[in-house]
């Protein structure tokens, strides 16, 4: 057994892996000494142990503080989800004497935050109480970082494009056409047909760059020979957009689940346009070496219950156009009959 091997499976302690993420996350010896109530000696001796044990530089000290070499960042991602690890099986062992299912600490979507994850964490919580969540919002680049370094047990959102799920492993809950919509007021909501050059002009909500649903829009745009809007706004908020296109003549992109059943859909305008975006249906993400925790299982089984609850695309997508042309078919009624 090299130095190297005897360094890792024997004398390595969990100490030794806090202060390298410590080093690694604060750059600076003395707060890391000031945060671990020990000297900054200590914290030099320490790391140059660990060093010379490893037989590697793990961090270059510059003017600026430390900087992690590539072997660091090698360590320190792996030390990451050992100490992940070790806190898992610390919450299983309490859920265990507490009588409970733990704790699972999940990353989600902004579209999913006030729709479908509310009803799941219900369920949940009627079957298992004592059944904890720690719950982190944000965009799938994030939350994959996060979960691959050991900080999340598991995403739930449209499910990333497949060479962003190396070493991963999914599983489909829900599958949601995307529209576009726009606020009742918006001057194409009385119409009964749209066409893709009667949307130039409007200012938009776009997906930002590098979300899952950017990449198919700008594609679309090009087929149909339109240049990206100039005037626009970007988020994934699904409160903003809905408030948005109260105020404005905007256009937005919308799934239909998040309009039914939980939303108002009385407050939007689904255009009669086919969008025909590709891409992939809603679901759960979680690290294919790392089995999923009591508590994510339970809050996964809640997760398909819901979405099986849901009509399926096709169902709902047909009955929010039929509301939408039905209440356009009303405005030009209305139109009509004051005209007359």
């Amino acid at each position: 057994m090299s130095q190297l091997d005897w360094y890792l499976s024997v004398n390595l302690k969990a100490r030794h892996l806090r202060l390298l993420v410590a080093l690694y996350d604060f750059r600076n010896m003395r707060q890391v000494a000031a945060n671990s109530y020990i000297t900054v000696p200590a914290v030099s001796k320490a790391l140059g142990e660990i060093e010379s044990a490893l037989g590697v530089k793990l961090f270059e000290r510059t003017v600026n503080g430390l900087r992690p070499t590539a072997y660091g960042e090698c360590v320190i991602r792996h030390a990451r989800a050992v100490l992940s690890s070790l806190n898992q099986t610390a919450e299983e062992i309490k859920a265990l004497q507490n009588g409970s299912a733990g704790k699972v600490h999940v990353g989600a979507l902004p579209t999913l935050i006030s729709t479908i994850m509310p009803k799941a964490l219900t369920l949940l919580k009627q079957d298992a109480p004592q059944t904890n969540v720690s719950i982190v919002e944000g965009r799938m680049s994030a939350l994959l970082q996060d979960l691959r370094r050991g900080d999340l047990d598991m995403i739930v959102g449209r499910l990333p494009n497949k060479s962003d799920t190396v070493g991963l492993q999914e599983q489909a809950l829900l599958v949601t056409p995307i529209k576009l919509v726009t606020g009742r007021s918006h001057p194409l909501a009385s119409r009964k047909e749209v066409q893709w050059a009667d949307l130039e002009g409007y200012p938009w909500i776009l997906p930002p760059p590098g979300s899952l649903l950017r990449e198919p829009l700008e594609n679309t745009f090009a087929r149909h020979g339109l240049p990206m809007p100039s005037n626009y706004i970007e988020t994934l908020s699904t409160h903003l957009i809905r408030a948005y296109i109260q105020l404005n003549d905007a256009i937005a992109l919308h799934t239909v689940d998040i309009l039914y059943p939980y939303a108002d859909v009385s407050l939007v305008h689904v255009l009669p346009i086919d969008l025909s975006l590709t891409t992939r249906p809603l679901g759960v993400v979680w690290r294919a070496d790392k089995s999923l925790p009591p508590s994510a299982t339970l809050l996964l089984r809640c997760l398909e219950k819901v979405c099986s609850s849901l009509p399926s695309g096709q169902e709902a997508d047909a009955m929010l156009l039929a509301e939408s042309a039905g209440r356009a078919s009303s405005e030009c009624d209305r139109h009509d009959s004051t005209n007359s």
